[in-house]
């Protein structure tokens, strides 16, 4: 099942992301690696600093192909995409709880300290986003007012709670990414937002 839904979930975000490119006038080959850098750059990213190899697209070469391919198929349809926005939205959200549950696998599997569990569970979810806003020259959402980083803490810990508590496998995946998907939908359908930092120097 987890699989599935990871193969939904980097098609997703590959999708978003040629949007994102496409905004930014790239030619097809940027959209590609728009597209790969997104939904895979957060489990690469994880893999390297937490020294887990081969990295995922390694492994499963498959993925660069999918990523790759969702990308040029918005492309040829982009003029449809608006009218599936809420759609993505969801996709979106998907692919941030399904990222997190996979990164906290990994790195449980790896007995490493829960802090650093949830972390990789969080830079699963939220690095490949934050490189293509970079990449593309936004604020990372990351980095903005947005519930997004703490809707992937609070699913990676909702997570690691119902493991702690003994509860079968799928069942604390399937709850947790339940929880985290109607949190993040809850967010931004009310615009809740994490307290703003304003600071204005006068001094002159």
């Amino acid at each position: 099942m987890l699989l599935v839904l990871y193969v939904i979930a980097i098609t997703a975000e590959a999708m978003t992301a040629a949007l994102a490119a496409g905004r930014r006038d790239m030619d097809w080959v940027g959209v590609s690696i728009i597209a790969c850098v997104t939904a895979l750059g957060g489990g690469t990213l994880r893999d390297v600093v937490l020294g887990h190899y081969p990295v995922t697209w390694v492994r499963h070469p498959e993925y660069l192909w999918i990523t790759a391919g969702a990308a040029l198929l918005t492309a040829l349809v982009a003029p449809i995409m608006r009218r599936l926005r809420s759609i993505f939205l969801w996709l979106d959200a998907l692919g941030l709880v399904v990222f997190t549950v996979i990164g906290c696998q990994i790195a449980s599997g790896m007995q490493l300290p829960i802090t650093v569990v949830l972390i990789s569970g969080m830079v699963t979810g939220c690095a490949g986003g934050m490189l293509r806003d970079i990449l593309c020259n936004d604020i990372p959402l990351l980095l903005r007012k947005e519930l997004y980083a703490s809707v992937s803490v609070v699913t990676g810990a909702l997570f690691l709670g119902a493991q702690h508590l003994g509860l079968n496998l799928n069942l604390s995946m399937i709850g947790s990414m339940a929880v985290g998907l109607a949190f993040r939908m809850l967010a931004l359908h009310y615009n809740w937002q994490m307290p703003k930092f304003v600071y204005r120097d006068e001094w002159r």
